[in-house]
């Protein structure tokens, strides 16, 4: 039996403009929020929908990612403020919530505006015959009943998330929920103690985007815009990563987005970029942040776009035994200047922030990193820093000094 042949890639369009990196690298930084200044009227609804996605994950340092990313480019937000601007009710359209939880790029809060753009994943969902595990008869219904009855719940309200055995033995209840999530009838609402809270889809979606009305072609057009223009320039594999598309799926609608095809000096691929980005491109100076980065952060979370841009190689180590770590469990990058300058492990020890590691790329790094990690600090509501290792040692004492 032979496989499927793979679908031929189309040849790209001839590019209508030629761009250096430094412009691609600006432009990039302008389009996710990290250069010129930041747009604290809009606040973290504002970041939200400007990226399009922040994506969730279980690791809390200094924070939970979620929240780091509305830091990285408005400064010190408060925290419970993050929350109530990803979550609240009566900002949306029609009075509904201003986002909702979905599989994107990775389990992300994603703008409520958003939901009909996923209508092709939810079908794709309800075109399996099984979601990973079966269930009982009758289970997925007392589930949806249970909600329609009670109101929005976790899934230890509605019987239990888990069997007794590992994280991923979940419990009859915890399946059928989640299933009814993927298919679209639930959504998630909010995190409670970084559970799951969900209510019915017909009772948290506003009326005017409840519906699957779009079809799949227009559902991927719409989601390579978006990704294009929170991108601000993108090769086709960068396009694909910010909503996990397939390749040939961006090649079925690239041509209809409205995204100019351009060439950048030392990419060697392709590129689209936003046209509202080479609008901005000859714009000079602009306000850079000097911030510590969520690994998950959607500027560097695609490593091959991060060193093709920044020059700049990353790895999120949380996950690789500790002999082997080189920079740490959770490293995150310092950018100044729009550029990646080194990264720091972080941890907190009371009312101490912890620089457990500290790279730096070069010595201009060090009175970044000094400024970043007071903000960071003083954000978290630790009032000292204390390193504890920095890679090159002939800096340490630079470091020290600058912090105090």
């Amino acid at each position: 039996m032979t496989s499927p042949a793979t679908p031929a890639t189309p040849p790209a369009p001839a590019p209508e403009l030629s761009l250096t990196a430094d412009e691609a690298r600006r432009m990039a930084l302008r389009a996710q929020g990290l250069l010129g200044a930041p747009d604290r009227a809009a606040g973290v609804r504002g970041v939200l929908r400007h990226l399009g996605a922040v994506q969730l994950d279980t690791i809390s340092v200094l924070a939970r990612s979620h929240e780091l990313v509305p830091y990285a480019r408005l400064g010190a937000v408060g925290r419970t403020a993050v929350e109530e601007a990803y979550w609240s009710v009566g900002d949306g359209p029609g009075g509904g919530p201003t986002g909702f939880e979905y599989w994107s790029h990775a389990a992300c809060v994603l703008p409520i505006e958003e939901w009909p753009h996923f209508a092709f994943r939810r079908r794709a969902y309800r075109a399996r015959p099984q979601w990973y595990h079966d269930l009982a008869d009758g289970a997925y219904e007392t589930v949806i009943a249970q909600l329609r009855e009670r109101g929005p719940l976790t899934a230890t309200e509605l019987g239990g998330a888990k069997n007794g055995g590992p994280w991923w033995d979940w419990s009859e209840a915890k399946v059928a929920v989640e299933r009814a999530l993927m298919y679209g009838e639930v959504v998630c609402t909010r995190r409670r103690g970084w559970k799951r809270v969900y209510d019915l889809a017909e009772r948290a979606v506003p009326d005017t985007l409840l519906h699957d009305e779009l079809d799949d072609a227009e559902c991927l057009r719409r989601l390579v815009r978006l990704a294009g223009r929170s991108l601000g320039v993108a090769t086709r594999a960068d396009l694909a990563d910010y909503h996990r598309l397939k390749a040939e799926q961006v090649d079925s609608v690239i041509a209809d987005t409205g995204l100019v095809p351009v060439e950048v000096a030392g990419w060697g691929k392709p590129a689209w970029a936003d046209p509202e980005a080479l609008a901005a491109v000859s714009a000079k100076g602009g306000r850079h942040r000097t911030t510590l980065l969520s690994p998950f952060d959607s500027l560097i979370w695609d490593r091959a776009r991060t060193e093709r841009i920044f020059g700049f190689t990353h790895r999120l180590e949380a996950y690789v035994p500790k002999a082997k770590r080189v920079y740490g469990y959770f490293a995150m990058p310092l950018l100044s200047g729009g550029r990646l300058l080194g990264r720091v492990d972080p941890a907190r020890e009371g009312r101490t922030l912890v620089a457990r590691q500290v790279s730096l790329e070069t010595p201009r790094a060090v009175a970044p990193m000094a400024a970043a990690l007071r903000e960071a600090a003083e954000w978290v509501g630790c009032d000292a820093v204390r390193v504890e290792r920095v890679d090159r040692p002939e800096l340490a004492a630079a470091l020290t000094a600058a912090l105090d």
